[in-house]
């Protein structure tokens, strides 16, 4: 890639162990376009769950069935299932229950909306903060929904580029951004 975008660095935030990137997923990948139809649900599930479990999204990308995002965390504080479990619960129940749910799930009081898990990465250094911080925004590229990642409007890379941090014309070539990348979903 010519010029990465620029993301935040670890040393900013003063704590190596409080970044995490995230991959999590419907629990029906084929549910069409569940998260960007009611993206406004979703926006108020991290808001609620930011304000009851402070954590700071460095980046994130809402795909129709899966998001992938980038945390820091407060100093000293690794609680993401917590805060995961806030957000996948308060947009679940801002939706009607029309999903089709197996008997074990009707049986433990869950909604058959999401994968009850998520995958994890903690990030280890600068290069692999920049690497996933440019992941999260090819990612809709990468999956054919746009051609260029700033097209897609459900990123942060919106935020990125109208505070002049990111240009507009910012891309990223499948062969660099995605080099050994794909988490296994």
């Amino acid at each position: 890639m010519d010029n990465p975008a620029p993301c935040p660095t670890i040393a900013a935030s003063g704590c190596l162990a409080a970044h995490f990137f995230f991959a999590v997923n419907l629990l029906e990948r084929r549910n069409g376009r569940l998260l960007v139809e009611h993206i406004h649900h979703l926006r108020a599930s991290f808001r609620d769950a930011r304000r009851s479990k402070p954590f700071d999204v460095i980046a994130i990308v809402v795909l129709p069935e899966h998001l992938h995002c980038l945390w820091r965390l407060p100093e000293g504080d690794a609680d993401n299932a917590t805060r995961w479990a806030r957000i996948k619960s308060g947009f679940s129940r801002r939706l009607s229950k029309a999903e089709r749910r197996s008997r074990v799930r009707i049986a433990n009081r869950e909604r058959g909306i999401w994968q009850r898990r998520f995958w994890e990465h903690l990030i280890v250094d600068e290069t692999d903060l920049q690497n996933h911080f440019d992941y999260i925004h090819c990612n809709p590229v990468k999956h054919g929904y746009v051609c260029r990642a700033v097209d897609w409007p459900y990123s942060s890379l919106q935020r990125y580029v109208a505070s002049g941090e990111i240009h507009a014309d910012w891309a990223c070539d499948p062969e660099i951004a995605f080099g050994g990348l794909e988490p296994a979903l």
